[in-house]
């Protein structure tokens, strides 16, 4: 029940206008988000890397309602490509469809991720698209489809919890395409979604055992110390080497299994967020877990 209302509340609009107008809660934030600015963000990338982490960089927004906001937001992802080879940064980018227009026109979308697809393949980077709500869906990997038509500098996300993406892996794997596999954190209906976390889990693990042998470098995204070792029994018994795949996790979840995975040889990617447009990332990494939602509590009233 807590979880369907955080999800709920992260869509809230008003909510999100008080929340993020409070110095508590703003600097609550930056338990999972670098900062507002980029500056931050760079900062925090250039920790990881030293750190033996790889970053993937993304200004938080999504569901823009007019063109100025996309284009903004567009020209905002081809200025962090130019800052990620500026600062010679082991990173590469993250970001929403629905950031780019996807809600106004398929087509408008499209056109600027294919200008940021040639920005990072004029870098030799990369850039995948997060996935959203199951309404998205197939809008963003058409999207996705039709730019890596033309760039294979482009990946996307896929989630264990939508009970169609056994197919779309096996589709996108058909086409070469390089997948980050999650569990997914938007509040779905059972016709849509596997509603219990034992289905989700154990799909996680099937697509996991899908994209691994396909010879693509896939991200494997999880802070599950289960779903991490079901990935290290199969990698090991396949024969599949620690370079062929990476894990990926969120800044500021679990920085203990970050370090962990690194000590022992893994690839590793943090996921690093950063912007204004704050409040739906932060309700929905609350929702997540429990031990997220204590730390809000526990922080809330503090000075």
């Amino acid at each position: 029940m807590m979880r369907a209302l955080l999800l709920k509340f992260s869509n809230s609009p008003g909510l999100a206008r008080w929340v993020t107008s409070h110095k508590t809660t703003r600097r609550m934030s930056q338990r999972f988000v670098a900062g507002e600015a980029l500056d931050q963000a760079v900062a925090a990338a250039r920790v990881c890397n030293a750190d033996g982490m790889k970053v993937s960089l993304d200004l938080l927004g999504e569901s823009v309602t007019n063109v100025e906001e996309a284009r903004a937001a567009r020209d905002a992802y081809l200025g962090i490509f130019d800052r990620i080879a500026q600062e010679k940064l082991d990173g590469n980018v993250s970001m929403k469809s629905t950031q780019l227009g996807l809600d106004m026109d398929l087509d408008l979308c499209a056109g600027m991720v294919e200008e940021i697809a040639a920005r990072a393949t004029s870098y030799g980077n990369f850039v995948r698209v997060d996935m959203e709500a199951s309404a998205y869906t197939q809008r963003t990997i058409d999207v996705v489809k039709r730019v890596r038509a033309k760039s294979p500098a482009i990946g996307v996300v896929v989630q264990s919890y939508l009970r169609r993406t056994e197919n779309d892996v096996k589709d996108l794997l058909a086409l070469g395409c390089r997948l980050r596999l999650c569990k997914g954190a938007y509040k779905e209906g059972p016709d849509v979604a596997f509603p219990a976390k034992a289905d989700v889990d154990a799909n996680y693990v099937s697509l996991m055992k899908m994209m691994l042998p396909s010879g693509i470098y896939h991200g494997i995204a999880t802070h599950d110390p289960k779903m991490i070792a079901a990935t290290e029994r199969f990698a090991t018994e396949q024969g599949i080497g620690k370079d062929k795949f990476e894990f990926q996790m969120l800044y500021g979840i679990r920085t203990d299994l970050q370090k962990d995975l690194v000590k022992r040889g893994y690839n590793l990617r943090v996921y690093i967020p950063y912007g204004k447009d704050w409040f739906p990332y932060f309700m929905r990494r609350l929702a997540e877990r429990p031990a997220n939602m204590m730390f809000f509590a526990k922080n809330l009233f503090r000075s």
